[in-house]
């Protein structure tokens, strides 16, 4: 079920101007955290060094909305911040898995190009005067799968018992958080198509 057309502008409506803040702080901890990750992917292929690096992430995007919320600490910069650092770390493991041949490259393309499309139909929605979508229940349960997929894949691409265990858990969590993904880009794309028919009436 789509989102009310006016719930686009909801967020920053809500936040405030603020910057220097705790829930801001861990955020930037979060996306410094991209660049490390992907290079202990990649580079000496340290796997359970960028474990850490992904459960210290998944622990600071918890820690971040709680604290905004107990401390009143909301801000148009964290609203910007959290989801962008979702969308790197996602970004970052794709192509880190793709390039270590454990997941093929279409799958990564799929998801990539909702973020494209999507982005496309933000800039359509900032022409017409409206803020940027309002997080659905979708996106947020799409965004889960595909972060708690990646870690077992990066497992499952090991050999033994733990592997064999974690290999069919990813692929739950990938099928279920990819097509969560496309159905939540589907709900945001028409939610737009909402918006620019309310706003040519």
């Amino acid at each position: 079920m789509a989102a009310a057309p006016h719930a686009a502008a909801a967020p920053a409506a809500r936040a405030t101007d603020r910057v220097l803040t705790i829930p801001n702080a861990l955020s930037v901890l979060r996306l410094l955290g991209v660049p490390l990750f992907l290079w202990l992917l990649l580079g000496p292929h340290a796997d359970g060094w960028a474990l850490v690096v992904l459960m210290v992430s998944g622990f600071t995007d918890w820690a971040d909305g709680v604290l905004a919320r107990r401390l009143n600490q909301m801000s148009a910069l964290g609203a910007m911040l959290d989801p962008l650092a979702d969308r790197l770390y996602i970004l970052a493991t794709l192509a880190g898995l793709v390039l270590r041949n454990i997941i093929p490259a279409w799958l990564a393309i799929l998801i990539v190009g909702r973020d494209v499309v999507l982005t496309v139909a933000l800039a359509v929605l900032r022409r017409y005067g409206y803020g940027p979508f309002a997080v659905h229940y979708l996106g947020k349960a799409a965004t889960f799968c595909l972060l708690y997929a990646f870690p077992f894949l990066l497992i499952g691409a090991h050999r033994g018992q733990v592997a064999d265990v974690a290999r069919p858990i990813a692929w739950a969590f990938t099928i279920w958080g990819t097509g969560l993904y496309l159905w939540a880009g589907a709900v945001y794309l028409n939610q737009t198509r909402q918006l620019v028919r309310q706003a040519h009436r």
